[in-house]
């Protein structure tokens, strides 16, 4: 699914929402840079459809790798702004530009 990006022009930050499409699954959460990859930091929430949400607050001009873990497992976005490699894991992490 796409990211939503809105700019704040009061603050240097702007609120990104990232969604993924996954209708069987019971537990969603968002992990990267942003919140040191802490998969308790920011779960997703479930909306109609199977679809999962979580909005996040991230600084302007900067690049941030991230993942979702769908039911324990890691997933990249399908429509990330790019995509990293992960010297860690040796696949890819999507990349999200603010």
């Amino acid at each position: 699914m796409a990211l939503e990006k809105k700019a704040l022009k009061s603050k240097p930050i702007t609120k990104v929402s990232f969604k993924i499409e996954s209708p069987g699954s019971n537990e969603v959460s968002l992990v990267g840079d942003f919140n040191n990859w802490d998969s308790q930091a920011t779960p997703m929430k479930k909306l109609k459809g199977g679809v999962f949400k979580a909005t996040v607050d991230l600084s302007n001009e900067s690049q941030y790798e991230f993942k979702y873990i769908v039911d324990g497992v890691y997933v990249n976005d399908e429509n990330p702004d790019g995509f990293v490699h992960n010297a860690f894991s040796g696949e890819q992490n999507s990349l999200v530009t603010v």
